[in-house]
């Protein structure tokens, strides 16, 4: 055996020859094609793995978009919820406290200098919270707010509130109580 550089050593051994390649080292496969066209097709290959990978990457990457997109609607819908809850429960209290407010008006009609004083806290801090008294005197009759339970005759133009027998209240906005009223035309 002639004496070669190791790596040219290697290449003879794997073709089974004793002496480099006359083509200055390019080799043939098992097949006999040039070990360029298997460069080319192992190329091919890694270029087509390639795609796949990414093409496999830019599903994964819509997946988890979607699941993120999902969790967000989620947890903007379960902070509505919460917030609905809370103003029911609320709007449960300020329902509960209407009595109160009922009595603690006729106990003022009766007593204005002691109950006017309390009657002012208990408003007052009920406004903070969101509670509103409806304020319908001489006000066009409007049945959303306000039930009609005694009517008089007038001069036969718009319904307005002749008196107000009941107050009404509303909670954020909302009806929470329609007030008891007389109205005339």
């Amino acid at each position: 055996m002639t004496s070669l550089p190791d790596d040219r050593h290697a290449a003879a051994e794997e073709h089974g020859t004793d002496t480099v390649p006359a083509d200055g080292g390019a080799t043939a496969d098992a097949d006999g094609a040039p070990a360029e066209e298997t460069e080319d097709e192992l190329a091919l290959e890694i270029t087509a793995e390639i795609a796949e990978l990414a093409a496999q990457r830019d599903q994964y990457k819509d997946i988890a978009q979607r699941v993120q997109a999902d969790f967000e609607n989620y947890r903007k819908r379960v902070q509505q919820q919460i917030r609905d809850e809370a103003e029911r429960a609320s709007s449960k209290l300020a329902s509960a406290l209407l009595p109160v407010l009922d009595a603690t008006e006729a106990a003022y009609l009766r007593h204005p200098d002691e109950v006017g004083p309390l009657l002012n806290v208990l408003l007052s801090e009920l406004r903070k919270q969101g509670l509103e008294t409806l304020n319908l005197q001489d006000q066009p009759f409007d049945p959303n707010v306000a039930e009609a339970v005694a009517h008089e005759a007038g001069s036969g133009g718009e319904v307005v509130v002749a008196e107000v027998l009941r107050s009404g209240y509303t909670w954020h906005g909302r009806t929470l109580r329609p007030a008891m009223v007389r109205t005339r035309d």
